[in-house]
Order: structure tokens, then sequence, then C-alpha cells
């Protein structure tokens, strides 16, 4: 049965949508409205199945921040406790040449909910597309973002984090009058340290998931390199490459465009056979499955043919980013290494934010084969992207706040994440059963 093989992705999908449902019923928040002993809102920036983020102003230093709000219910709490971890592992970056990631400036509570403070940027390359350039990008203004958000992922590797949820709302523009534009890597709220990943876990945007995610095979960070080639995909052609409503839709565009994965990954995944179907003769043991074979509809729109003149570079670099086998996949250092870069700038203070190669982009492309990359026998082969690409359209009281701040620790070890998340919780259930009675 469908929801029994895709127990953990179908329970997570119920909670977002129970989040989503509930969205204003514990959340009153209002320009005016004091947020702990300081914090007073200007404007509500945005929301999601969290909660909200407000701009707000610290009356005892005068600075203008983000403010990020989660709501206090019980499974929200846990994914706040989560990325507060994660933002801890953070620190262990240095600022000076880590501007390519968001800055945390702390957290407090606030009426039993967990709110996490960040610098205040100007706006998401989503919105920006779309306010000032019509969804898309030239390829001048493309070299910088690809720059800066590879350099945040190399970033996060070298701490052995995965940020998962990369896509375009979580990529904010610092200024939108900057030239070259300046972006940061947001919202960790999903982020995961690399060791504790589980196989079969689901966690972001569907239409951003990488194969590997999809088919539950055990998966690693390159699962972002993934969804970073389908966002400058996406920035390129001003419409998402993969969308779709399930993961069948998602996985179909993905055949149609650049054929199945090779059968020793499908032989991992835990999903596969929600997808596929094994075969005795032929090609490959696995076929995917037509729409009648699946069962669950077919959703996803109409597919567009865009043709990318002119761009070979580009092209070639998102291919190597989309690579079916991660295994094979194009690294973060190795796409700061690329030849798309060498005839310009790519990004402000790229010299101090470059991390070390740890192989040329050249011999990364001699051992590729992308011809490798083996269509469903009852698909058409995919068609060169060079040529053609094809897309689907579509606090309380100051003595609590003050106790958190002085006991919990700034090491960020493992053992003292756990016990970080142990302390956090305690505190919560402590101030629900006080507010109880």
């Amino acid at each position: 049965h469908y929801e029994q093989r895709h127990s953990k992705v179908y329970h997570q999908h119920l909670f977002i949508n129970k989040v989503l449902s509930n969205m204003a019923t514990n959340l009153v928040i209002t320009k005016g409205s004091q947020l702990g002993n300081c914090h007073v809102v200007e404007k509500i920036l945005g929301e999601g199945s969290f909660g909200v983020v407000a701009k707000c102003r610290n009356t005892e230093n005068k600075k203008t921040v983000a403010i990020k709000v989660n709501k206090n219910e019980e499974g929200v709490l846990e994914m706040a406790i989560d990325e507060i971890a994660i933002l801890k592992q953070l620190r262990r970056l240095d600022p000076d040449t880590c501007s390519s990631i968001v800055q945390w400036d702390g957290f407090f509570i606030d009426k039993e909910r967990i709110c996490i403070t960040f610098e205040l940027l100007d706006l998401s390359l989503h919105h920006y597309l779309h306010q000032h350039k019509g969804g898309r990008l030239a390829i001048d203004d493309m070299r910088p973002v690809l720059y800066q958000m590879a350099t945040a992922l190399s970033h996060l590797q070298s701490i052995n984090i995965i940020h998962a949820d990369v896509k375009p709302v979580n990529i904010m523009v610092v200024n939108r009058h900057q030239t070259p534009l300046q972006v940061k890597l947001i919202d960790f709220g999903v982020a995961r340290i690399g060791s504790t990943v589980q196989q079969g876990d689901w966690m972001g945007t569907l239409s951003y998931s990488a194969p590997e995610m999809l088919l539950g095979v055990p998966y690693n960070e390159c699962v972002d390199m993934w969804a970073l080639g389908l966002v400058m995909a996406e920035v390129a052609v001003g419409c998402p490459l993969y969308p779709g409503d399930t993961d069948y839709d998602v996985f179909t565009s993905i055949v149609q465009t650049q054929g199945q994965p090779p059968d020793d990954v499908l032989d991992c995944g835990c999903y596969t056979d929600t997808l596929f179907n094994t075969q005795e003769y032929g090609r490959t043991r696995w076929t995917f499955k037509t729409p009648d074979d699946y069962k669950q509809g077919f959703c996803a729109s109409d597919t567009r043919k865009i043709k990318l003149k002119d761009q070979k570079m580009f092209v070639s670099l998102i291919k190597s980013m989309l690579t079916l086998d991660a295994r094979r996949r194009i690294t973060a250092r190795e796409v700061l290494k690329h030849q798309f870069f060498n005839s310009r700038s790519p990004a402000p203070n790229q010299s101090a934010t470059s991390p070390a190669p740890c192989q040329s982009a050249t011999s990364w492309e001699e051992r590729v084969d992308f011809s490798d990359q083996s269509p469903a026998p009852s698909q058409q082969s995919a068609t060169s992207w060079e040529e053609r690409v094809d897309f689907k359209d579509q606090s309380p009281g100051p003595s609590l706040s003050h106790s958190l701040e002085t006991n919990l620790a700034e090491e960020t070890n493992m053992d003292n994440i756990s016990c970080f998340g142990r302390f956090m919780r305690t505190i919560i259930r402590a101030f629900h059963t006080c507010i109880c009675k």
C-alpha cells in the first residue's frame, strides 16, 4: 500500500498540512506588538508553516532585525529547537569568510513561543526576480548568485550540515540596488547534521528534492547541490524545471528530461518500487511506471521547450549539478573551480569566500559520462541540454530568558547539541505546565 510504504513521508505531509491549516490560531502579531522585553514589531515580512517572520526594532540598541516567531505547537517547537542546534553549529564557521550564510543573533522566549533573531535582509530571490527581473536573470547576473550559493554549501559541507531546503525563497538578496547582486542562504528549519539522517527521511520542498531522497536512497549533502542546480535552471529560464504535486509528478519530469537513474541506485531505494516496476528482460532491471501502473494520478502540467543559446558553459555546469547518481554529482568546491567563473569576478569578496578546491572541474568533467544516465525503455532518450531543455510549467518573564542565556553552553559538538535539545525541551514542558496551572 502506498501510504504504508511511504509511512515517514506520509506522516510528515500530514503534519505540514495540519500546521498550515492552523496558521492564524495562536499567533496574534501585528505592527506595534512587543516580542520579549525589547523588540517592537514594525512589519510582518512573511509567514510559513512554522509561524511568521517580523521586522522588529530593538528598543535598547535601536537595531532593526528579522525575528522568526515559531508557533507554540509541539511539532513546531521541536523544529525550532533543532534549528537553533544547527545555528549553534554554524558558529564554528569564520564569519569573515562565510558571508553567504545569514547571520544569527540568538533567540529568546515570548509567551511560550521561541523567537529566533537574524540580521535583516532585503527580499528573497524569488520575489526579486518576479518584482524586478521578469522572473529571470541574465547570465552575468547569475554568475555571482551561483558562486555565493556554492560557497555557502561548501561551508556547510565542511561541518557536515545538510540544508535540505535550498530554493529561491530561501535565498535572500541583501540589497536589491547593489551590483553585483549579493545573496545569502537562510532558513535552517529542516537542516540536519549529516550523520543523523536516516534512510527514507524526507524533508524540504518536493519540486527541489533530489532523486535519491524521493527514492529513499541513503543521501548526504549532495541533495543540496541538486536543489541549487534546479534553482539556477529556474533563474535562467523563468520557470521551475521539475514541478509537481506528488513524487510521481516530479520523477516523471526527471525521467522525461534526463532519463532514469542507474539500476544500482534504484536497487538501494526503499521507495523505488512505488515509482518503478521490475523487469526480467531489457536493458535495465527497472522500468518507470506509467500513470496507470502508479494509480495515483498524474498532475504535472504540459512540457515547455526552452532553448538556452550561447550558454554552453552554464548548461554544462547545471548538467553536472543535476547528475542523477549522487556519487558522481559535482561538489560545491568543484563548482567554485568551474570554467564558468573564469572570465569574470563572480561575487563580492570572492577571494575571501573561496574554499580551497579539492579537485579541478576539468578532471571532474572527464570522469563523468552523461550518456550513462539511461532513460527508461519506454521513454525516448533525453535530448542534449545544449540543444534543448524540457521544462514543466507551472517572554515569559525576564528570569526565564536570563536562565536560558546563562545556562546554554557554547560548545557545538554532538553531545552538547543533544544536551541542548534535552534542556530546551525540559524548559518548554515546564513553561507549559506553569501556564496550564
